[in-house]
Order: structure tokens, then C-alpha cells, then sequence
């Protein structure tokens, strides 16, 4: 059974990590919700969950205006082919629905299945904001405290920059 929203803040608290969550109205994609982000400080993010050719599951958490290009992604995060992953694969593999994704979800993915890399954007914010595993609340962590929580789950943090992959963007 993969965790909750309510299962998951406890686990933060539990770290000792100061984290806020603020409950609101669904939030679908980047661009929805911009009066509530508007009220939160730090960075938003946007998540993509893909599967590459070869059967490999990824998760790519960037602050939210990064220009992810995802046919030059490959040669750069040596992957093969990426497309988005499906909705069940999702599930399966980060316990959450699509309009949820979220680096947290990796909470639910203890076999490590789901290569994780993280945006030098948001690397670099203070403050970073994910849905806590639904789409209708929105937690704000500092950096220190997001680190601390991948920490706690075994992964090491892979640090990428978009901003040198090149070719033609995809935002």
C-alpha cells in the first residue's frame, strides 16, 4: 500500500523537517494555480515522469520555467528514448495519479526503480514547493530539509543542468 498525503507529512515530521502545506484547489499542470503559488515562497516545480526504451523508469523535478528538451535528454542523462510514462506505471511505480507527480512520491519506490534527477534551478532554491502526493495541497520545504528527506530514502541526488542540453526545447 504506498503511502498518503497524511502518512507522508508524518514521516517529514517524524525527520524533524519543517515543512508547511497549504490545501487548495486541484492543480493540474505548470501554469494552473498561480494565485496560490503567488502566496508561497520559494520555487515550483514541475515533474515528469517518463520510461525510456530500455524499460527505465525516470523522475525529473525542475523549478517550474525550465525548458526540459526531451529529445536531446537521453544523450544527456544517459538514458535510451524517453516518452511519458503511463498512468498505471505511475501508480505502480510512485503511488501517486497523473496531475500529482511529485519528487515525495519517491517515498513510495523503496526498491529505487525510478531514477530521480533534480534541476539545478530548483537545486539552488532556498525553498522548494511539491504536491504532497495529491494534487490539492501544495508543502514548502527548505532545500536543507528536501536533501534530508532523499537522504533518508538511500538515494543519492543527481544535479542536472537543462540549460546545457541542447538542441531544440521542449517546454
Amino acid at each position: 500500500m504506498p503511502h498518503t498525503q497524511d502518512s507522508l507529512l508524518s514521516v517529514l515530521n517524524d525527520l524533524g523537517l519543517d515543512a508547511t502545506t497549504l490545501e487548495h484547489e486541484a492543480v493540474f499542470k505548470v501554469g494552473e494555480g498561480d494565485d496560490i503559488k503567488a502566496g508561497l515562497k520559494g520555487a515550483h516545480t514541475k515533474n515528469l515522469f517518463l520510461k525510456d526504451d530500455k524499460g527505465k523508469l525516470w523522475l525529473i523535478s525542475a523549478e517550474q520555467s525550465t525548458t526540459i528538451n526531451l529529445k536531446a535528454l537521453p544523450k544527456y542523462i544517459g538514458s535510451g528514448r524517453l516518452s511519458f510514462g503511463s498512468e498505471d506505471r505511475l501508480y505502480e511505480a510512485l503511488g501517486v495519479r497523473p496531475g500529482s507527480v511529485t519528487a515525495l512520491g519517491l517515498i513510495n519506490d523503496p526498491d529505487q526503480r525510478v531514477q530521480f534527477i533534480l534541476d539545478k534551478h530548483l537545486a539552488d532554491a532556498e525553498f522548494v514547493n511539491f504536491h504532497p502526493l495529491v494534487n490539492t495541497a501544495t508543502t514548502t520545504l527548505s532545500q536543507a530539509d528536501f536533501r534530508t528527506f532523499i537522504a533518508h530514502l538511500g538515494r543519492n541526488l543527481k544535479v542536472f543542468d537543462f540549460d546545457q542540453v541542447e538542441a531544440r526545447p521542449i517546454s
